[in-house]
């Protein structure tokens, strides 16, 4: 397995500068609790985000966008079919999407099956934690609400048949993320565990990949861009801080270090 590292000598670092040099306009729907952090996170990396179901934006943003992400548990204040809405205008316009299938596989049986029926629209990254990706894969380890039950090693091999499958790269985070497309399997080891204590780190990730996958024409490279950035912005955010520095400060920092790896 290829392991990377966030440096100079990857390439990944200009890949994401290519955000900002290109500022793509980047759509999504996302839970309210996680918006802030996604819209300040694709600010820093240098996109221009709308996010939301106001009028008809679900059936006309995603054709006009550059990447447009979707994360599911937008349906704390949207309605199965708009989600639906998205995903298939975004198929139809070409439009690059990423699928964030929250909470899938914690026992909801209606919501788990409106994340399955995304996939019919064909995204171009799925990214999850361990216990989501192994239940859309068709595994068994249920997640405790949001929060995953196992381990992102663990996923590896679901997420490679789950991108064989969809035809969609697939990325688990955890302590160590995985990226794979069903031919490839990339590790990129990093970030900081204050990343689980920051409501909508994970979603804000998701929201990365669609701003990278917009400006990226390759969703395998844009996915591994996407996450290897915010490993490296946890970290510099980390060294900032130092260990006793709290979880708020630290959410602050990730967005300003996001900011500072684009220019």
């Amino acid at each position: 397995m290829d392991e990377i590292r966030f440096d100079a000598d990857t390439g990944v670092s200009d890949a994401y500068r290519s955000i900002g040099a290109k500022a793509p306009f980047v759509y999504g729907l996302t839970n309210y609790i996680a918006a802030n952090l996604n819209a300040n996170v694709l600010l820093a990396a240098g996109a221009g985000p709308a996010i939301g179901a106001g009028a008809d934006w679900p059936s006309t943003f995603p054709a006009a966008a550059d990447g447009v992400w979707i994360n599911t548990a937008a349906v704390m204040s949207n309605d199965g079919d708009t989600l639906r809405t998205v995903a298939a205008t975004a198929r139809a316009a070409g439009t690059p999407w990423v699928l964030d299938p929250v909470a899938h596989g914690a026992g909801a049986g209606e919501y788990d099956a409106l994340v399955r029926s995304l996939l019919e629209h064909r995204p171009a990254i799925i990214r999850g934690n361990a216990s989501e990706l192994i239940a859309l894969a068709g595994g068994d380890a249920a997640g405790k609400g949001v929060e995953t039950t196992a381990d992102s090693g663990q996923a590896v091999a679901f997420i490679a048949e789950l991108a064989r499958r969809t035809g969609a790269v697939v990325a688990v985070s955890g302590p160590v993320d995985y990226v794979c497309d069903g031919a490839r399997t990339v590790a990129i080891p990093g970030g900081d565990v204050r990343l689980t204590k920051v409501t909508g780190a994970g979603c804000s990730l998701g929201a990365l990949s669609a701003a990278a996958v917009a400006v990226i024409p390759d969703p395998f490279l844009a996915a591994v861009t996407a996450h290897a950035a915010f490993a490296r912005a946890a970290e510099a955010a980390a060294r900032r801080l130092g260990p006793d520095g709290g979880s708020g400060s630290f959410a602050v920092a990730l967005v300003d270090e996001l900011y500072a790896l684009a220019n």
